[in-house]
């Protein structure tokens, strides 16, 4: 049986950072308030949006630099573009089975940090993705929101930490927050996180606790995108937190308990010439070891940068180079919206580590047809490690499948 797609119904149109570029105007003349949603039907090409839009102005992801916390957990104004992120695999009691992905996306709309007298005044502007995958019930449900970055309507702090657009939220629950101070340098300071969104009769109110220590990808935390100097990031994760709370489906709570995946990047421009999306993998084996992978593709699909991080169950991290990783799609899927073909499996092999892995999402269709069109979803993992089996869950994210590549980029 085909999956049912649930849909939000607010949406704008264009990527994470030209969907906000675009609403410039509305921002700087007061027309958009709070969460309003605004028919937008202008789409930017990929390149624009994130890749060769002026830098001019804007710090840059050049050179790996000491992460500082908790300051890092929050805004990096002088940046273009930054973004919290969090999915996760959970289950209930009774062994019914979900996915959910909570993203709040920060963008500049100028490198400009004059202080204005109004308060509804700013250069900077949110939006947010929230996504559930009932995979039981094979329905997959998709909200975005977005919001400026002024009169409490949407931000982020560090200390205590707290990014919101709306009621939309992750924060540091008040009692650890209160002990900050004592261990202010430690990332995993911030935990335990509470994480609550609500779109109608879908909703999540969610308690993350600390996992695994902080994992830097890349170069110590410097993740390159491309060959020119710039088009990298800030990238830090934290890849297994355990997770327990409650859903709600079709108005229906659910107590739910398993693990959730954090990922935090900022930048100002990523995207060499040529490339027109990327597929990303965050996976959770049941030996302890966690992968983040990544793809970089060009116009015909082939491969423009390759590489990732190997954790092991200790939360000791390594990065994989290019020729570490071998992907390859084993299946498609077709959307029902147009028809656009997404990879829909994928045959992964590690071969200095002796790991192969058979990636296949738990719904075929976990498309967001939102502002931002892209694929995003709960996958199921086997395989292999040293020749013994290895089973596991995680996420993948697709972008630059559908028309104008949309999404945002590990």
């Amino acid at each position: 049986m085909a999956a049912a797609r649930k849909r939000g119904v607010r949406g704008i149109a264009l990527t994470v950072g030209a969907v906000l570029i675009a609403l410039t105007g509305w921002l700087v003349s007061g027309n958009l308030r709070g969460g309003a949603r605004a028919d937008i039907t202008t789409r930017l090409s990929l390149s624009d949006a994130l890749g060769t839009g002026d830098p001019a102005g804007y710090a840059r992801a050049l050179e790996p630099r000491p992460f500082v916390f908790p300051a890092d957990h929050g805004p990096h104004p002088a940046f273009r573009t930054e973004w919290w992120y969090l999915t996760g695999n959970l289950d209930a009691a009774d062994g019914r089975r979900f996915g959910y992905q909570l993203t709040i996306f920060r963008s500049a709309l100028a490198p400009d940090t004059v202080v204005r007298a109004s308060a509804w005044a700013t250069t900077q502007a949110y939006m947010a993705h929230f996504a559930l995958t009932d995979v039981d019930g094979r329905v997959f449900h998709a909200f975005d929101r977005f919001a400026r970055g002024a009169a409490g309507l949407a931000g982020a702090g560090a200390s205590p930490f707290r990014v919101w657009l709306e009621d939309w939220t992750m924060q540091t629950e008040p009692s650890a927050a209160a002990d900050a101070d004592a261990v202010r340098a430690d990332p995993a300071a911030i935990f335990p996180l509470r994480v609550v969104a609500r779109e109608g009769d879908v909703a999540i109110d969610l308690r993350l606790d600390a996992g695994k220590p902080i994992v830097l990808h890349g170069d110590a935390g410097l993740s390159r995108k491309g060959e020119e100097p710039g088009n990298a990031s800030f990238y830090f994760s934290f890849t297994r937190l355990p997770t327990n709370g409650t859903m709600r489906v079709n108005g229906e709570a659910v107590a739910v308990s398993g693990t959730s995946w954090y990922d935090r990047e900022w930048s100002t421009s990523q995207l060499a010439e040529g490339v027109t999306g990327w597929d990303w993998f965050a996976v959770q084996l049941d030996d302890g070891t966690d992968v983040m992978l990544f793809q970089l593709r060009r116009a015909d699909g082939s491969a423009a940068l390759r590489g990732g991080t190997l954790v092991d169950g200790a939360g000791v991290s390594r990065a994989l180079a290019e020729d570490e990783v071998v992907l390859r799609v084993a299946d498609t899927w077709s959307s029902s919206i147009d028809g656009t073909s997404y990879p829909s499996r994928w045959a992964v092999q590690l071969p200095e580590v002796a790991l192969e892995l058979d990636i296949v999402p738990l719904l075929a269709d976990q498309e967001l047809d939102l502002a931002v069109r892209y694929w995003e979803g709960a996958v199921a993992v086997t395989g292999t490690r040293d020749g013994l089996p290895v089973r596991g869950r995680g996420y993948v994210e697709l972008t630059g499948y559908a028309g104008a590549a949309t999404g945002p980029i590990r």
